[in-house]
């Protein structure tokens, strides 16, 4: 337990430090706000400047600046967006879901198969699907996601003219709730098969190598002795520890899902997050920017404490430590 808040308590320090890093990189970055919300007509005159940035208090010191970024921030006030001219908490609460699918069906399809196809390659390590398997993981692995979006959307997208393209609904879409989450989910396959395929290659990799690993060890050697079946033995007993390398990576890299989102969302004008910060950068949108990062970090933060939390739970061995140790 004691373990627990410690990491809780370090997570808040790190979410801390994000807002003052990520304020930090923002203002660095070239360009003015105050040019960016005068607009074209108006940001050659210097008096309308020097109005806005005495507005938004953009005048003072950085250090004054941060500190009432991070005591709204506190308060939960992220802003008013430059361009939608909306608070940027409602921007976000609107984008986030679509990202959250995405990045849940990328995660969910990616290990799902990847085990499966990585457990039965190691149950076989000569076999054809084994080999297959590291072929599959250097393939899948050196694609860069925007390519392969690009080619599924050729291949599958405008050849074969099964799976929408863009957007996350038909603009004349009219049906009732579950007809409009069926619309969802055909428009979801091909971003979340684009996003996912590396991480499938990613986890059958490693899934094979830590099951090899596992189904040599003592414990299922003696498994095997009691008589039991093959399938018990490898599904029963060796899974549990054989997956404990994907779920430390699937937390470590809920990051590198985030920034992937961003590409795939570009490319199929899925409406998530990575497509509002896309937005934002291009229109110098400093509030929805910053919003988008902190929320991005806070839930990269999250993911990787509930990962901690998890592997405890998947490995006695980390809890017994825990316990010795707290």
């Amino acid at each position: 337990m004691k373990a627990v808040v410690v990491r809780i308590v370090q997570s808040l320090g790190l979410i801390l430090a994000v807002i003052v890093l990520n304020f930090f990189l923002i203002q660095i970055a070239p360009g003015d706000a105050a040019t960016a919300i005068a607009g074209d007509q108006s940001a050659s005159d210097p008096a309308v400047l020097a109005e806005l940035r005495e507005q938004y208090g953009l005048d003072e010191p950085l250090i004054v600046q941060l500190g009432v970024y991070i005591g709204n921030v506190l308060q939960g006030d992220l802003g008013q967006s430059i361009w939608f001219n909306e608070p940027v908490t409602d921007l976000l609460r609107e984008r986030i879901w679509p990202t959250i699918l995405l990045a849940g069906a990328a995660l969910t399809f990616a290990v799902v198969v990847g085990v499966t196809i990585g457990t039965f390659a190691a149950r076989r390590p000569d076999s054809v699907v084994s080999h297959s398997t590291t072929v599959l993981a250097l393939v899948g692995f050196s694609m860069p996601v925007f390519w392969t979006g690009l080619l599924l959307l050729i291949i599958i997208g405008v050849n074969v003219d099964f799976f929408p393209v863009s957007g996350i609904h038909d603009i004349d879409f009219e049906g009732n709730w579950f007809q409009s989450w069926l619309d969802v989910a055909q428009h979801l396959i091909l971003p979340a098969l684009t996003l996912g395929i590396i991480y499938l290659a990613q986890y059958s990799r490693l899934s094979r190598a830590s099951m090899l690993e596992v189904l040599e060890s003592d414990y299922v050697r003696t498994a095997r002795a009691k008589g039991l079946s093959e399938r018990s033995v490898t599904f029963k007993h060796g899974l549990r520890n054989g997956i404990i390398p994907v779920v430390t990576i699937l937390g470590l890299q809920f990051g590198a899902v985030m920034s992937g989102a961003i590409l795939v969302e570009s490319v199929f004008a899925w409406p998530g997050l990575g497509r509002l910060a896309f937005e934002a950068v291009n229109r110098r949108d400093t509030p929805v920017l910053l919003g988008v990062l902190l929320l991005v970090s806070v839930t990269v933060i999250i993911a990787n404490l509930l990962t901690d939390l998890v592997y405890r739970f998947i490995d006695p061995r980390i809890r017994v430590s825990g316990s010795a140790n707290g």
